[in-house]
């Protein structure tokens, strides 16, 4: 199955996702630095691209750069004056980012900062940044919540908030595991079902990467 699941991403890319330099060059550059092969996928990108759109954002964030594939689908949805404020803990990884993200003439619209980012993110509140309209989660699946909760402070009523990765081949569902990463995607899930202010579903994927999903969430009751 997983031959077919990446024969139709293939496909659907082939008709829907032009060949685009920028993106595939951002691609090839994080493979030949070393980067883990961990970028969302081309479909991916456009889906994150197109709800970043639908949402109307201008200011965006997001929480995992890597080596800012996922930066430019976003960036490229900002209209002019928006801005995307991505966080990378690893150093290598941003200066990869950046110099990604110049070859995508995205220089001026896309902020990276360094550091571990529960901390940035906790700074960012401390000094009362102004609220996101789109958040993208796409780091250590352990501090799951923490990202979150730290998200939802840095929002508005209408923010969007994507967290990828949170199926995780189906193991989110085994209540009995002792991984780090499945015990943080379950404590947000847990703190979700009780919190008021987001409306949220997850959809599982299959595709080029195999089996995970992601959680899809608005602020604001419903």
């Amino acid at each position: 199955m997983k031959s077919t699941w990446a024969d139709v991403d293939a496909f659907f890319e082939q008709h829907l996702l032009p060949a685009d330099d920028a993106l595939s060059a951002a691609m090839e550059t994080s493979v030949a630095e070393g980067l883990p092969p961990i970028s969302v996928t081309p479909p991916q990108g456009k889906l994150l691209h197109l709800l970043a759109r639908m949402c109307g954002a201008r200011r965006i964030l997001e929480i995992g750069t890597l080596g800012g594939y996922s930066t430019i689908w976003l960036g490229r949805a900002l209209p002019a004056g928006g801005k995307v404020v991505t966080l990378e803990i690893d150093q290598h990884h941003a200066d990869v980012a950046r110099r990604n993200i110049a070859r995508a003439g995205l220089s001026e619209r896309v902020e990276v900062q360094v550091g571990r980012a529960s901390e940035t993110l906790d700074a960012m509140i401390a000094r009362r940044e102004a609220p996101f309209d789109f958040v993208f989660i796409d780091a250590d699946k352990a501090s799951s919540d923490v990202y979150f909760d730290a998200a939802l402070k840095l929002s508005h009523e209408g923010t969007v908030i994507v967290v990828d990765n949170v199926v995780r081949d189906g193991k989110v569902a085994d209540a009995t595991s002792e991984d780090a990463d499945i015990k943080g995607i379950r404590r947000m899930t847990g703190k979700l079902a009780r919190e008021t202010r987001i409306t949220a579903t997850a959809i599982q994927t299959v595709g080029g990467k195999s089996y995970d999903g992601f959680l899809l969430a608005i602020v604001g009751a419903s």
